[in-house]
């Protein structure tokens, strides 16, 4: 509603104001609207590094960690998952993480005095666990790099195969004919 001291919409300058009211509203919808991207802005305890192994010190909290490639070292504390894909995870005495601990292609050790508080999963690699150590939730390890050998040249193998049979294909249908003999010659005589 545009309005004036008297209520007639156009102020004294002969243009339309916004009054309070309705100004508080714009004002209020702006914060309202703003408010996903400001949290989306905030900066995150988070760390994902790839090739370059993350340390967290003593004192230090952070968020979730996520590591390809690299190694990762808590001697702190993380308040989300720790992640670690081709690397392995070390726990470091008093070192604690809220949530699961996961290494792919890697291990995970477990030094004294250590408190995981979700799962600990080894893929492919081993879970060094100290006695002191305490693991709030289920504790995985599927083996060595042994089984995923095959599963990892299980496609080479199969587009090989594939391959070769095109190539049998190909050669089965190919005829193979002797070259047309020439006629003797016959001699001629020049003259």
């Amino acid at each position: 509603m545009w309005l004036d001291h008297c209520g007639s919409g156009v102020g004294f300058s002969g243009k339309p104001h916004i009054t309070g009211n309705r100004f508080s509203i714009i004002v209020i919808a702006a914060i309202f609207l703003s408010l996903p991207c400001i949290a989306a802005a905030a900066p995150s305890n988070d760390r994902v590094q790839i090739g370059r192994s993350i340390v967290v010190q003593p004192g230090e909290n952070v968020g979730d960690l996520v590591c390809i490639a690299c190694s990762i070292r808590v001697r702190g504390q993380t308040a989300g998952d720790v992640v670690a894909v081709a690397g392995n995870i070390s726990l470091e005495d008093g070192a604690q993480i809220a949530g699961d601990s996961v290494a792919v292609a890697g291990s995970v050790r477990l030094e004294g005095n250590t408190k995981v508080g979700g799962d600990v999963v080894a893929v492919a690699g081993k879970i060094h666990r100290d006695p002191e150590a305490i693991i709030g939730g289920d504790v995985t390890s599927v083996g060595g790099v042994g089984w995923m050998v095959p599963i990892l040249l299980a496609p080479f193998l199969f587009l090989g195969g594939i391959i070769a049979l095109i190539i049998w294909l190909v050669q089965r249908n190919r005829r193979t004919s002797a070259a047309p003999a020439y006629p003797a010659a016959t001699p001629t005589t020049r003259s």
